[in-house]
């Protein structure tokens, strides 16, 4: 047992001894660690001044305080509960002011830039001077020049906005546990798939009890039991009540986010202010691949205005088929028709559904097939590791190997290798399915970053994925849908670019890139769940192993792009109010946000019957963080365009190609922040991206019709 498991960073987590009583003390060790690293720097003399004890100690002084920080943080994601909620909301404030005072601290400040003009400064290698010039711009980006009046109160400020972001995440998370819907009348559930009515039944059984549950069903908003639901449900009572209690998430008391969000937006906007800035959005951009706000905003409106007449087109056709079924006049349809209709005039138009896919994806052999495919492309080898829980074996892997512990029975454990010379790469854990404890979402984080010791070689990484997919039940493994299977090539695009990092130095590997860059390697990863080469590796029904028939195939080809306006659009409308928020109206925000927003970007919204709140008031990713996507949703849509353009080349070479997916991991993977990300997406395509080719795979360019 560890004296201080938090802090441990030689080993892998030992899940079982990471305790909410020790978040305190362990957090505030970390802290005087961190602090007394600082204040070995701020002795330093002007001529004692290195690379390594100034600009490289500055980037390890917080390495203990991180590490911890980053597990809790964690816990609070997959394991929350009001204990671990409060130890973490106690130490907050005080992680968050730490942080923040690093570059507005003057003796701190003035040791880089005398370092930055010294003469070891100019002869640095290019790594090297990488990390120096990127710490020039943190600093000054941060306010390392204002005077302490302001630098004060940008203390202040980050403390107050990681209280309220984190207050935003929680809210959302005990709002979307607090609703649910039982269903007594099994008749009320004409429509529904097999797969999601008994899952219903489990979570009834779950919540209610044996007696009570065995003949009832359980309707939640995690997205396994909310998308079906609203998919394909006849009653339309039920749909209803489904969706209008998704729509209110984060807008009723006691979990109403509407001041939080208001805070949040006010906050940022006077950062944004004391770092003389007109908006937050000049604050988040200036080192992203954008640059501004007004290019992110012009990159929104261009894609808008080429998406806007498939978009307008899409709905006349939906409200037109509703009509034609139902034998009345066209009209305008309620936001709870949407989904049923859509889905009947797919299945119409193409003879498909998700659920016929189901049967294809159980998600064993997703994973395993993903393996494969990495291994062949990428040059990569993953092999499964035996875990532990509560003391007891809950994975066995069948080899001979030391078990690792995991936070949770469900969590799966691999290590990542390099096919040619047997190096670990590094590690990963996977936690797949939803629970109460567990945020909503899918996300990559890592625990780890990996650097060369002495001898030169590079200790191992150690990354994480977790989505909420749905779940196996007693009769069935979990069979996933297609849009689930690409969220776990999406998240492990992410994991990759992690775990091949290969920069000399921590914070500029990885995931560590220009924020409109990071959904590169991730978004690229989706384009082999649609090509049938790559599909024969993992697309294997459940109990055949048979691949997808070629007549489906060529169903799921054809319907591929259904919907494909409105689906930009959601995208689009996601980004511009984002961006409207930060840029126009968090400087004098209006009384009622909400009809504001309405306003602003109506053609950006399809019109419904019922109009639809926008999803402020549950968007975790612009609110339930400091930063996270705040003015850069857009990015999204920004490296769609990338990794669009980019995977033409594996079509044009081979999706399986080694030669093409090991300069893929040369140039994007391995490379992390070591040189701006125009330049490795350059030396990837040999020239800057067409920014059609997001157009052309989406069957929303002109040039097609």
């Amino acid at each position: 047992m560890s004296e201080h498991p938090f802090l441990e960073r030689d080993k892998h987590p030992v899940w079982s001894e990471l305790s909410n009583d020790r978040i305190k003390p362990e957090i505030t060790i970390a802290l005087e660690r961190a602090e007394k690293n600082l204040e070995d720097i701020r002795s330093l003399q002007a001529g004692q001044l290195t690379f390594q004890n100034t600009i490289k100690a500055l980037e390890q002084a917080t390495l203990d305080l991180d590490h911890a920080w980053g597990l809790v943080a964690h816990l609070d994601s997959v394991c929350n509960s009001p204990e671990l909620r409060s130890a973490h909301n106690e130490m907050l404030p005080a992680v968050s002011a730490f942080g923040a005072k690093i570059p507005l601290d003057p003796k701190l400040w003035l040791a880089v830039l005398t370092f930055s003009e010294s003469e070891e400064a100019q002869t640095l290698s290019s790594i090297d001077k990488r990390l120096l010039d990127e710490t020039l711009a943190d600093f000054r980006e941060a306010g390392a020049d204002l005077p302490k009046d302001k630098k004060d109160r940008l203390e202040k400020l980050s403390s107050e906005l990681a209280l309220a972001t984190q207050q935003f995440s929680e809210q959302v998370l005990d709002a979307t546990n607090d609703w649910q819907l039982v269903v007594e009348d099994e008749s009320k559930l004409s429509g529904l798939p097999e797969t999601a009515k008994e899952t219903a039944r489990l979570t009834a059984i779950e919540k209610l009890g044996e007696d009570k549950g065995k003949n009832a069903w359980i309707f939640t908003l995690h997205a396994p039991s909310l998308v079906p639901a609203l998919q394909y449900l006849d009653d339309d009572g039920l749909r209803q009540e489904i969706w209008s209690a998704s729509n209110e998430l984060g807008c009723l008391d006691p979990y109403d986010n509407h001041k939080l969000v208001s805070d949040i937006l006010r906050l940022r906007q006077e950062k944004a202010e004391l770092l003389g800035k007109p908006d937050f959005a000049e604050v988040a951009l200036s080192r992203r691949m954008a640059k501004s706000g007004k290019n992110a905003d012009d990159f929104v409106s261009d894609l808008h205005q080429k998406t806007l007449p498939f978009f307008n087109q899409e709905n006349k056709e939906l409200e037109a088929y509703k009509a034609e079924k139902t034998g009345n006049p066209p009209d305008l349809l309620e936001p709870w028709e949407v989904g049923y209709w859509s889905e009947k005039l797919k299945k119409e138009r193409y003879d498909i559904d998700e659920e016929d896919l189901r049967p294809y994806f159980p998600i064993r052999s997703v994973l395993e097939g993903m393996f494969t495919l990495v291994t062949k492309v990428f040059g990569l080898k993953i092999i499964e590791r035996s875990t532990l829980f509560e003391g007891k074996a809950c994975n066995q892997t069948g080899a001979d190997d030391t078990p690792v512990e995991v936070w949770h029975s469900d969590v799966r454990f691999y290590d990542l290798y390099d096919s040619e010379d047997k190096r670990l790469l590094g590690s990963f854990y996977a936690d797949w399915h939803p629970r109460p404890s567990k945020r909503a979402g899918a996300w990559m984080n890592f625990l780890k970053t990996g650097e060369p010791q002495k001898e030169g070689i590079r200790t191992p990484h150690l990354g994480l994925i977790c989505g909420n997919l749905t779940a196996p039940t007693p009769s069935k493994p979990a069979l996933l849908t297609h849009y689930e299977v690409e969220t776990i090539f999406h998240e492990f695009g992410h994991l990759l670019h992690h775990l091949c990092g290969e920069v000399a130095h921590r914070s500029l590997n990885g995931v560590n890139v220009a924020w409109d860059f990071v959904e590169l390697p991730s978004q690229i990863m989706e384009n082999w769940c649609w090509e049938r080469e790559s599909l024969d590796l993992f697309a294997r029904h459940h109990e055949s192993n048979e691949p997808i028939p070629e007549d489906l195939f060529a169903k799921m080809i054809k319907a591929k792009n259904f919907m494909a306006g409105n689906a930009m659009m959601r995208q689009l409308a996601f980004s511009k109010l984002d961006l409207v928020m930060h840029r126009s109206l968090a400087s004098n925000l209006p009384e009622d946000l909400e009809a504001s927003l309405q306003d602003r970007l109506s053609d950006y919204f399809p019109k419904r019957k019922t109009t639809p709140r926008t999803i402020v008031m549950r968007f975790s990713h612009l609110f339930g963080n400091p930063m996270g996507y705040a003015t850069a949703y857009y990015s999204y849509k920004w490296a769609e365009v990338l990794d669009a353009d980019a995977f033409t080349r594996f079509q044009k070479e081979g999706i399986m190609n080694p030669r093409t997916g090991r300069d893929f991991r040369q140039s994007i993977l391995s490379t992390g922040n070591s040189r701006p990300a125009d330049e490795l997406f350059h030396d990837f395509m040999g020239r800057p991206p067409d920014t059609n080719a997001l157009l052309l795979r989406s069957g929303l360019a002109a040039t097609n019709n």
